[in-house]
């Protein structure tokens, strides 16, 4: 069984590797290249001014190449992860990987390189001879101490930065996993005594970073797989391992272990025994890196020191040292600033932006990716995930300022906010689209009720309003449930402090919700008894209720249950004095920009009133991002063409629109990629109404819009912003079930503008 899994496995990263085309990268054009004139401007003869430019201000190869974001992961092969010296060839599926992580991480272009040479003068001669080409070089997987001598003489002779990451990447990796460590375990980095094992390139960078930390030379006693490197010793010598030679009769690990602090390794399996273990000091800090099979597997250290903290080198355990962690974003805010290298001060940077990070509360991204794991700062989360997005604004934001304070910066940022936000627009990709819904939000504080207040979602997006908004929210739960989810889930609000409570099972409210909702409901078939159960058991009519009575100013529901079972208690007790829902309205961000979709929920098949109703909030709404909207009416007839119920609909609604003589633009009835593809519309039909591609499809029915709503998510990788409900005054909006905590965070950002302010 064991041996089929492996095969398995084996067959899977194969085909990983070849299928759908072979290899992870591809090359692709950033500008168009579709007829002669494109032609000349990107070859001959408009590329001339280009280079004329360049060659009169080299500082402008920034502006007109793609050098500034273009890194080379540089090898030789000699020393690959778990796998040794296997040359170039056969080194470059990891150089690729590297290449892809860069890009996945950072957005930064990578060129993987790997070159057969083990003669570190001339692999240096080599590398240091590309530099026109790059704005960085990585090096990766080059043995010790070649790797040192190829760093030293790249970093001399090339003014843009040069970082081996097996070195330096794991060095700040382990700096912010021991700097929080020390904080959990209450150890400080100048009263430790470390014991490392592995003299390589990682561990000897290791040991030099936590020395930049504080800890004392004296106190750091290096072991490899010849004993102790102590004074006088000759076998297996490096001048980098000399200078931690200790002055002691003592030859072994098992000798010197005795009170460490700190036991760092980067060497090879079970290297270090339980007995071992035993002998460290009190709340041992246990870095056990070697891969696949740690120096000691977690469970045994924790066998016999049960509150030692340990971090390994596995996905599979806590505190995975990674170097993921590090590499994308320090070259991130270094190519950003143009700096000349990559310095102590950006590394220790870099160090201080990861830890503190992982001290913060966790992200919901990140919470949404390793679902089940607990995320909260101590001894088993001492550094971020990998994938908690807040990495890049806050690392490389970090490491461009060390850059500009150091003097390596050639292109210095004037505005850190500004550029920390086009980092997290980067990878959070609604971010900037968001940014005048967020403004507009800012400037009045509203109370927000989430009538699924027990979601772990609606929790996170609670946490992130208070940070990053001026509303309150209000969470309909149990009290205890919601505490114990905020503390499973490591989130720092706390009852009556940060939210307040509305209790289904124990209000003091309770008599004023029910009577308040048997009274707008007593001729509609609500009796008493009926009243009373709805506001003991529905949240949705109970939050429906605190905004009608001011008690709150929207409301926000719908992440479970179906969309038009909340709709129906919204329009019961919220669609009066001229309110009524209009239509849902979901902005699609997409990688070549957004797209609003209606109505894909409110109305099946609506009236060509109904659509005209839905076109003009669409347009309110569209304005509200800062966009002004192109509207198109969508439907299986185009320009007359067809006699269909759906096209007679929407020509309903275009005469309704023409009559009202609206200030956007509008056009229809027609197919979608009409209303997309400006070229094929200005041949069926010339005299269009709007310009350029439609940024709102309107549909004649929700089948329709759905369908387009769920298809872009899923096979266009849109990200969702809404569903929208327009018509209700800005006092209650839907969500969906799939719906993220980032996207909770979004819609009560719009909940929270007052209505004056897109009216």
């Amino acid at each position: 069984m064991a041996d089929d899994k492996a095969k398995s496995a084996r067959d899977e990263a194969l085909d990983y590797h070849a299928y759908p085309k072979p290899g992870k990268l591809e090359i692709r054009a950033t500008k168009p290249l579709a007829n002669g004139r494109d032609l000349s401007r990107a070859y001959s003869p408009g590329v001339a001014e280009a280079c004329l430019e360049i060659k009169a201000s080299p500082q402008t190869a920034a502006r007109y190449t793609a050098r500034a974001n273009l890194v080379a992961v540089v090898t030789n092969g000699s020393a690959v992860l778990g796998l040794g010296n296997i040359g170039a060839l056969a080194a470059k599926p990891v150089m690729e990987g590297k290449a892809v992580l860069f890009k996945k991480f950072a957005n930064i272009d990578c060129f993987d390189i790997e070159l057969n040479q083990s003669d570190p003068e001339k692999l240096a001669d080599i590398v240091c001879a590309m530099e026109p080409s790059f704005g960085a070089i990585n090096l990766e997987d080059i043995k010790a101490p070649e790797c040192f001598i190829v760093e030293k003489l790249c970093r001399e002779r090339m003014n843009i930065p040069v970082f081996h990451d097996d070195q330096h990447g794991t060095a700040i990796v382990v700096g912010a996993a021991a700097t929080n460590a020390l904080r959990v375990a209450g150890k400080d980095f100048s009263e430790i005594k470390v014991v490392s094992t592995g003299g390589g390139a990682a561990g000897i960078a290791c040991l030099n970073m936590l020395l930049k930390l504080g800890v004392k030379r004296e106190n750091v006693w290096l072991c490899d797989i010849q004993g102790l490197v102590y004074e006088g010793r000759q076998e297996d010598m490096t001048p980098q391992k000399a200078a931690f030679a200790q002055p002691s009769d003592l030859r072994g690990l098992g000798d010197v272990i005795e009170g460490a602090d700190l036991f760092l390794g980067l060497s090879g399996p079970n290297v270090l025994t339980p007995e071992m273990v035993g002998k460290m000091a009190q709340r041992p800090i246990i870095f056990a890196l070697a891969n696949p099979t740690p120096e000691i597997m977690p469970e045994s250290a924790r066998a016999v020191a049960p509150d030692a903290i340990i971090a390994t080198g596995r996905s599979d355990y806590p505190n995975q040292v990674n170097n993921v962690l590090c590499f994308p974003f320090i070259f991130r805010g270094a190519l950003d600033v143009g700096a000349t290298e990559i310095n102590d001060d950006m590394q220790l940077a870099c160090i201080e932006g990861i830890a503190a990070l992982a001290r913060a509360t966790t992200s919901a991204e990140a919470a949404e990716a390793y679902r089940g794991e607990q995320l909260t700062f101590g001894a088993d989360y001492l550094i971020p995930k990998p994938f908690d997005p807040r990495l890049m604004g806050i690392v490389a934001t970090a490491v461009a300022k060390a850059a500009m304070t150091s003097g390596v910066a050639t292109r210095p940022i004037t505005d850190f906010a500004a550029y920390k936000e086009q980092l997290d627009g980067s990878v959070f990709r609604s971010a900037l689209i968001m940014r005048p819904v967020f403004a507009a939000a800012a400037q009045a504080e509203r109370n927000i009720v989430f009538a699924e207040g027990e979601d772990e979602r609606v929790l996170r997006a609670a946490q992130a309003m208070l940070e990053e908004t001026t509303d309150k929210p209000i969470l309909i739960g149990r009290p205890d449930v919601i505490a114990s989810r905020c503390e499973r889930a490591g989130l720092t609000i706390r009852e009556d402090r940060d939210f307040q409570v509305v209790n289904p099972e124990n209000d003091p409210r309770y008599r004023d919700y029910w009577g308040t909702y048997h009274e707008l409901m007593a001729r509609r078939g609500v009796t008493p008894d009926l009243a009373k159960a709805i506001m003991r058991t529905n949240t949705t009519a109970i939050a429906a209720i605190m905004v009608h009575r001011g008690e709150a100013d929207s409301m926000i529901c719908g992440t479970f249950g179906q969309y038009l079972w909340h709709l129906n208690y919204v329009r019961q007790v919220l669609a009066r004095d001229g309110l009524h829902p209009v239509g849902a309205l979901s902005l699609m961000i997409l990688e070549d920009g957004p797209l609003f979709v209606a109505d894909t929920h409110v109305h099946p098949e609506p009236t060509p009133e109904q659509i005209t109703e839905t076109v003009i909030g669409a347009a309110r709404h569209v304005r509200r991002f800062g966009m002004e909207p192109n509207i198109a009416l969508c439907s299986h007839s185009e320009f007359g063409n067809l006699d269909c119920d759906t096209g007679r609909r929407m020509r309903g609604a275009l005469e309704l629109l023409e009559l009202r003589e609206p200030d956007f633009r509008y056009e229809g009835e027609m197919h979608i990629d009409s209303a997309l593809d400006p070229a094929l519309r200005a041949r069926i039909f010339p005299s269009s109404r709007i310009e350029g591609a439609a940024n709102v499809l309107v549909f004649a029915n929700t089948d329709a819009a759905s369908g387009v709503r769920n298809i872009l998510k899923l096979r266009a990788r849109a990200l969702e912003v809404g569903p929208i409900l327009m018509g209700m005054g800005n006092r209650a909006h839907i969500a969906t079930p799939s719906i993220t905590a980032r996207g909770l965070l979004n819609m009560s950002a719009l909940a929270g503008t007052p209505v004056a302010h897109y009216g």
